[in-house]
């Protein structure tokens, strides 16, 4: 069954936020995880999702030896208590 735009990035989006503290993923990690579970869909498919995601501020890129796709970190004096 194939994907909806929006229904592939909201899919793309739950992978970041099931990693978010327990590994860094690559753009590239991410397109390969999903081809491989939607065979019907294309790189460029993936990658327009998430610039999507980044241009939406729902998902950052970090540069450390490396780009991941993060969720956006919020900063401690910012958290309401």
């Amino acid at each position: 069954m194939a994907l909806s735009k929006a229904e592939l990035v909201e899919h793309i989006y739950k992978m970041v936020e099931a990693a978010s503290g327990k590994r860094q993923l690559k753009a590239s990690d991410l397109w390969k995880a999903v081809l491989k579970e939607h065979s019907e869909l294309d790189k460029k498919d993936v990658q327009t999702a998430i610039k999507e995601l980044i241009d939406g501020g729902r998902c950052v890129y970090t540069y450390f030896g490396g780009s991941y796709v993060e969720l956006p970190r919020v900063e401690a004096a910012a958290k309401k208590g």
